[in-house]
């Protein structure tokens, strides 16, 4: 839109079906998301308005919600079901804080998806080797590219808590500072952006695929999750004396009755299970643990007063309005009906069978297809038009056949 339009209070209206389009493209039959495929209204948020510091053309972006024409939140948008969980926290005085973990990979450019992603050439004209993770001077080959991001993320007003090279081979991790549920996912759609839009003027591709590579850890979002009192701003997860409270148990049980039901949420691509096969550090399980990172719900050590629920299911390939209402939304189904979480496990464990979640696309959006809980929480008409969307997905995986299939199923009598 222009400059001049938009100030001019322009609606832009745009086809309710394109909330429920593809990775690749296309849409599902237009009963998920009305037969008319009416309009939309995209709002926007005043507070998320930015000029894009990256582009030479003065340029603006507006995240925008996606309303119906009547007024009320769409069904469809994410953005929408993130609000209105927030909202049912707010009706019980309570308030959800997070912070998101994000890990990306910086590679050099791949014109053949059929070859694998290779690191960038650094400065010193070398491509890594994985011999960094964690390194003070992993990131400095490519120096000039981060330097940007740091400072686009400035101009558009993103605060960051830490940085860091991970485990693997050219990835990276940002966790961005706590607060608003909806202004962190913002904040994560904002950052992802642009860091596809430096690396491009880089010469680099940034990918937040789950798993880009295979025999290296694959990249997480991480949902860190506490609740404060409105008004006290006091942690409701733990009480006077320091301790844990029932809210902190009901929360935590909540998480453990929505995470094989919304698995399909938190990890929404066929990728995303090839992350969740290698369970360490990207566990595929809804145990809840005191700092062991094999749990799907780890609690890290840390004071009262920061008491909080690390969800760490979520891929950097979600959707970070859809994975933080479905953990919220989940915790406070916890909390209101008064749920008892398992024991907590340490040290190495088996996964009981009831904390096991599923490990294939196609059995996480069956169990969606199942769960009462989702229709519940998000609506029947969100639930079945992602399911419809995501099964197009994951079809059109099965109509190709990949390299491995060819070099070693070929040669089979």
């Amino acid at each position: 839109m222009t400059a001049e339009g938009f100030l001019e209070g322009r609606r832009l209206q745009m086809a309710r079906g394109v909330l429920l389009q593809c990775i690749m493209g296309g849409y599902p039959l237009a009963r998920f998301y009305g037969s008319d495929d009416g309009d939309l209204a995209l709002v926007p948020d005043p507070a998320q308005i930015h000029r894009l510091p990256w582009s030479q053309q003065p340029r603006a972006l507006a995240i925008c919600d996606a309303d119906e024409l009547t007024g009320e939140s769409s069904s469809l948008s994410t953005r929408g079901q993130l609000k209105a969980v927030i909202a049912r926290y707010a009706a019980l005085g309570l308030a959800p804080v997070v912070a998101t973990e994000l890990e990306f990979f910086v590679f050099a450019p791949n014109t053949d998806p059929t070859q694998p992603f290779q690191p960038p050439l650094g400065l010193d004209g070398r491509r890594e080797d994985g011999h960094s993770a964690f390194s003070i001077s992993s990131n400095n080959g490519l120096r000039p590219f981060f330097s940007e991001v740091y400072a686009c993320m400035a101009a558009l007003g993103l605060p960051r808590d830490t940085f860091m090279h991970e485990m693997g081979i050219s990835q990276f991790e940002i966790n961005l500072l706590h607060g608003d549920p909806l202004l962190l996912a913002d904040q994560t759609l904002l950052f992802k952006h642009l860091l596809k839009e430096v690396a491009l003027k880089h010469g680099l591709t940034v990918v937040c695929m789950a798993k880009p590579l295979a025999h290296t850890p694959g990249s997480s979002m991480h949902i860190h999750q506490s609740i404060i009192e409105i008004g006290s701003e006091r942690n409701v997860f733990s009480d006077k004396a320091g301790e844990p409270t029932a809210t902190f148990r009901h929360f935590i049980a909540g998480q453990q009755a929505g995470m094989a039901d919304f698995t399909a949420l938190f990890a929404p691509n066929v990728n995303s299970y090839q992350r969740l096969c290698h369970p360490y550090a990207s566990p595929n399980n809804a145990c809840w643990s005191h700092d062991n990172r094999a749990a799907g719900l780890r609690i890290p050590a840390s004071s009262p007063a920061a008491r909080r629920v690390e969800n760490r299911l979520p891929g950097a390939d979600a959707n970070p309005y859809l994975a933080i209402a479905a953990s919220l939304a989940a915790g406070l189904y916890g909390i209101e009906h008064k749920l008892e979480p398992s024991e907590p496990i340490q040290g190495e464990f088996e996964v009981p069978d009831n904390l096991s979640l599923p490990c294939t696309l196609h059995a996480a959006l069956e169990r969606l297809k199942r769960s009462q809980l989702a229709k519940e929480l998000f609506g029947k008409e969100f639930i079945e038009g992602y399911i419809a969307s995501k099964t197009m997905e994951l079809t059109s995986f099965f109509d190709e056949i990949t390299p491995w299939e060819r070099r070693v199923l070929a040669a089979q009598a």
